[in-house]
């Protein structure tokens, strides 16, 4: 795919998946803005695979989907 895409274009073509985005655009905070989408699946897996298959310089791996409020998060 290797398209450039605003955070808001990925999160509204990719509803509910995880993306591997390579050079990603961050703030001063460092929340995605956005970045060219490598790859993108429902299966995190899948994404995690391809980010070791790819092995991009820089890169970014968010889920595009709500994460249910008891579920913990490890970071």
């Amino acid at each position: 795919m290797h398209t450039e895409m605003t955070i808001e274009e990925i999160r509204s073509q990719f509803d509910a998946e995880w993306v591997l985005l390579e050079d990603p655009r961050t703030d001063e905070e460092l929340n995605v803005l956005g970045g060219k989408v490598l790859h993108h699946s429902k299966d995190r897996d899948e994404v995690y695979r391809q980010a070791v298959s790819l092995r991009p310089k820089r890169s970014a791996v968010i889920y595009t989907g709500e994460i249910p409020e008891e579920t913990a998060v490890v970071l």
